[in-house]
């Protein structure tokens, strides 16, 4: 995809229409699921940052008539769809929304609510899931809660925005 996404042939429309409709499906496949740690999110935003980088290439200088590399920031203002990360944690919220409206019986439930039995292994427990959800919500500002409790309160998490 990088020689497609760099030719020069290909207007940029085509080329945001081919990253939004191979590239980032690909990618997001299953991240509902995903209990992302801070390096993990570091890497998702270099990938996006370099796929558009090269759908834009190089920008000509205004005043200096060179042309160099854009900088990540500048990627906002072209290209305005929201990033990997913030689509992780939307569809991660809307996953919660459903589990938490699912009856007690329902084997996700189980899986997400339940607590395994048993002795853990030695070290630091692993990022869960269910860590990353709780994450999200500090970051809407319902931290304080039970998040199964809020989101049955809520219909369906629809109401939480995420902020990128």
């Amino acid at each position: 995809m990088q020689n497609l996404l760099s030719f020069s042939l290909l207007s940029k429309n085509l080329k945001i229409k081919i990253y939004r409709n191979i590239i980032l499906p690909v990618v997001l496949y299953g991240c509902e699921t995903w209990s992302l740690t801070l390096r993990q999110e570091c890497r998702l935003r270099v990938l996006e940052n370099r796929v558009l980088r090269r759908i834009f290439g190089p920008k000509r200088d205004k005043v200096t008539r060179e042309w160099r590399t854009l900088h990540n920031e500048e990627f906002n203002d072209l290209y305005s769809s929201p990033n990997f990360v913030w689509m992780i944690k939307s569809r991660r919220m809307r996953l919660v929304g459903h589990v938490a409206h699912m009856g007690e019986r329902r084997g996700i439930y189980r899986v997400v609510v339940g607590k395994p039995e048993g002795k853990r292994s030695l070290g630091r427990p692993r990022h869960r899931w269910e860590d990353n959800i709780k994450m999200d919500l500090k970051e809407v500002g319902c931290g304080y809660m039970d998040w199964i409790e809020l989101l049955r309160i809520r219909t369906g998490g629809r109401h939480f925005r995420v902020s990128s």
